[in-house]
This record gives C-alpha cells, sequence and structure tokens, in this order.
C-alpha cells in the first residue's frame, strides 16, 4: 500500500512557498524514469522501501546526497496516488484521474526502480529479500512502507463493495462509489464510521460526513437524512482547540456522534451495518443504513509484522526525534510504517523528511544526529466545499500554527489551499 500512503496536506505550511520555488528551480533535474525490473544490481549504497510519499522525498533528497545510481527504490505500483485528494473526489468535488500519476514519472531521474515486492527484511546482514527470491544489499537502509488497509477485518467486506449505498475514501477501487451513494440517497441514515486502530489522515472519516452534509442541503434532501459518525474513539479530535471548533460546526449542522462504537459487519445485501460498543464487551446494535462511508482497520504491512527492524506491534521501530532506527543505525524509517507517535499524514512525512535528511547526512561523516522532529503534522478538516478548519499540531497535542489567524475557524483560504494549492506543491515540490 506504500504508493498510496500519502495523506492530508502536502507539506508544513511554514514552508509552501520555499517548497513551490524549490521545486520548481530543481524540475529540470528530474525527468521521467522508465526503467522497471527486479533488480539491476545486487547492492545500493542507499536503499529506498516504498513509492510513497516518504519513499519518493527521500529517494530525491538521496540522489543529491551520493549520487542516483547509488540510489534505489523498492516499489511494485504502477501508479503513485496523491491520496488526500481522495476526500473531495468522493464528494464529488474532484476527479480520481487527478490524484494519479505513474509511477515512473515521479521516481527521480537516475533513481534506479526496483519493480517487486519486499518479502522479507534482514538488518544484520544489511539486506532485503524481494520475490523470486532476489537478495539486495545495502549500506543504508529506509523504510517508508506506508500502512495496509484490512476491509477483510469486517465481517462482509470487501465484498460488501459490490452493492451499492457503501463506499470508501480510503482506496482506489471505492473511492468514486462513495460519491455514488451520495448522489444516490434518499431518505434515511447516512453512517460514517472510523475504526478501533491507528489510520491515516485521521480527520477524513469525518471530512466525508461533512461534505455529505453540505451536498443533501444544495440537492434538498438534508431533512430526510439522519447523518450520524460512529466513532471507536472517546473525542471528536485529539486536539481540544479544534475538537471544540468541530463540535460546534456538529451541533449547527445537526449531525449525531457516537463514540466509542466501532464497525464489525456489513450485511450489503439489507443495508445494514454492525456495531460494537467497546465500553460494554459483547453489546451490539444493529443499524440500518441508505449510505454507509466505511474507513477500514489498518496496520503495518505483512512485511514489517514480527519484522527485526519492527516493534511488538508491527511497526518500525525508530527514535521519535531524529527517525532512526533504535537497535540499527543504518536503518531509517519514516511516515505511516513508523511507530511515530502523532498523526499518519504527508504533512508529517514532509516535516519528517527534512529531519531525516539531516540525520542521514550525519550518521554517513559518523557524527550523531541532531536535528529533532517535534512530531509536527498538518490535517485541513474540510467542513464543506468551501469550508477548511486547518490543525496544525506536535507530538504534545499542542497547536503548531502557521498563520497569524485563528485557525480554528473556518475558512475558504485553507479550502483552497487544501484543494487548489497542496496538490501542486506536492507534485512539484516534496516528492522532488
Amino acid at each position: 500500500m506504500s504508493a498510496v500512503g500519502a495523506v492530508s496536506s502536502c507539506s508544513s505550511l511554514r514552508s509552501c512557498v520555499w517548497l513551490l520555488k524549490t521545486g520548481m528551480q530543481k524540475m529540470s533535474s528530474f525527468g521521467l524514469h522508465t526503467a522497471a525490473r527486479c533488480a539491476a544490481k545486487d547492492y545500493y549504497e542507499v536503499l529506498v522501501l516504498g513509492g510513497g510519499a516518504g519513499g519518493i522525498s527521500m529517494s530525491a533528497r538521496m540522489k543529491r546526497k551520493v549520487g542516483a545510481g547509488n540510489v534505489a527504490v523498492v516499489e511494485p505500483s504502477k501508479t503513485h496516488y496523491y491520496q488526500p485528494l481522495w476526500t473531495l473526489v468522493g464528494g464529488g468535488a474532484k476527479q480520481l484521474a487527478a490524484s494519479a500519476r505513474p509511477m515512473g514519472s515521479v521516481i527521480p531521474k537516475g533513481v534506479e526502480w526496483i519493480k517487486s515486492q519486499v518479502t522479507a527484511l534482514d538488518p544484520d546482514k544489511n539486506c532485503v529479500w524481494l520475490e523470486n527470491d532476489t537478495k539486495v544489499s545495502y549500506k543504508y537502509l529506509i523504510i517508508a512502507l506506508g500502512i495496509r488497509l484490512h476491509y477483510e477485518k469486517i465481517k462482509g467486506l470487501p465484498e460488501g463493495f459490490n452493492h451499492p449505498k457503501i463506499g470508501s475514501n480510503y482506496s482506489v477501487q471505492t473511492v468514486e462509489k462513495t460519491w455514488r451513494a451520495l448522489q444516490d440517497f434518499k431518505e434515511g441514515n447516512a453512517i460514517f464510521t472510523f475504526p478501533n486502530t491507528p489510520v491515516k489522515c485521521a480527520g477524513a472519516p469525518q471530512k466525508i460526513m461533512y461534505l455529505s452534509d453540505a451536498y443533501l442541503r444544495k440537492t434538498g434532501k438534508r431533512s430526510k437524512a439522519n447523518i450520524m459518525f460512529n466513532t471507536s474513539l472517546g473525542a471528536i479530535f485529539g486536539v481540544k482547540k479544534y475538537a471544540d471548533a468541530l463540535l460546534e460546526v456538529i451541533k449547527d449542522r445537526d449531525l449525531a456522534v457516537n463514540y466509542k462504537c466501532n464497525l464489525i459487519e456489513v450485511r450489503a445485501d439489507k443495508q445494514e451495518a454492525v456495531f460494537e460498543n467497546l465500553d460494554k464487551p459483547g453489546v451490539t446494535e444493529v443499524l440500518q443504513y441508505e449510505m454507509l462511508h466505511v474507513t477500514p482497520p489498518m496496520g503495518p504491512p505483512a512485511v514489517l509484522v514480527n519484522s527485526p527492524v519492527s516493534d511488538g506491534s508491527g511497526w518500525v521501530d525508530v527514535d521519535k526525534e531524529t527517525l532512526q532506527h533504535k537497535k540499527y543505525p543504518n536503518v531509517f524509517g519514516i511516515g505511516d510504517c513508523t511507530n511515530l507517535p502523532t498523526s499518519k499524514t504527508a504533512a508529517a512525512v514532509a516535516a519528517q523528511s527534512g529531519v531525516l535528511d539531516k540525520t542521514i547526512s550525519l550518521v554517513m561523516k559518523n557524527e550523531l544526529p541532531v536535528k529533532k522532529y517535534d512530531g509536527y503534522t498538518s490535517c485541513p478538516l474540510v467542513t464543506g466545499y468551501n469550508k477548511v478548519i486547518l490543525a496544525e499540531f506536535d507530538y504534545n497535542a499542542q497547536p503548531l500554527e502557521t498563520f497569524p489567524i485563528d485557525q480554528s475557524k473556518e475558512r475558504t483560504t485553507m479550502y483552497h489551499m487544501k484543494a487548489d494549492m497542496m496538490p501542486l506543491l506536492y507534485w512539484n515540490a516534496l516528492l522532488k
């Protein structure tokens, strides 16, 4: 799933202008990369696992550090997606095609694209194993494998997506079904879910609820809809300032929120969703739906589970300030696959990439890393077709805002930043 690991906004907004300028200046040094093979060599100075936001941005940085021929990216997917756009695709505001680019076009020119899948990691021998028993060794390893979606952990899925009235903005196969379900809505319950696992872009499950509310109002169907957000969490958002603002939106728009409520089964043929009460084990509730948006349970990629580089839960075990592995000093992690205690977003990846670049530079010189990642992440909370609450915060769930305004207020300018400016910055700056 690494190719679709990009989430939320593009970058720390404090550096948006710099990123755009720098990205445009460097575009001339990046061209279409067409090489795609199992492994051209069996050794690289820097080996990057994953072709998502973290993997591509770090391969670009490493190319400048050690030379393109000494860097390889392992990624089986043919397409790279800017997934933050999928919230707007599911709400009918953007086209799916706008979120996609050929993988070869985003891999830095000259960097080797190993079009294969990692099957095992052996950090004690400085190598990884790929499909067809291919072994590739490295001097430095960057793990950017993203996060894995587990629709199958909900009974009745993924086969339930073959029925109408159900969609999910988290998968390229199901995001357009969300928009169809919204368009087909007549009357009844519109249910939006949040699972009992870590997720990428924790704001996305409720963003589509706000867009659906706006659409139903626009089409005159809102009075016939009972909109509810069934979340396994105990709060609407993890940062109080933004949670308070969201609760006001929820109150003003007459949306229902049910906490500690986890989706465990979908009976798509009957349009029924079954939820468990996390405060009362064994207690379940069956709800009829006219529209259902599913946020799937998520977890680390299978290759990381029980891997030497992972913690007990399967996430890459890195120092939260330097992103260097806690046991293997020549191994590093970035993005959704790590156990960094911050929200899993592309904004976090952008902030992490600068820190990791400095960390690796010092490690290559046999010096101790000094640059520290503060947990910065960003979540543009879309609350309508022209409204966004821009949440930015750190490891301590404290606001870490860019602009000299109250970012907890809904603003049209922030919507255009999310919908129009961020994709441009992503393709032309972060990935470069």
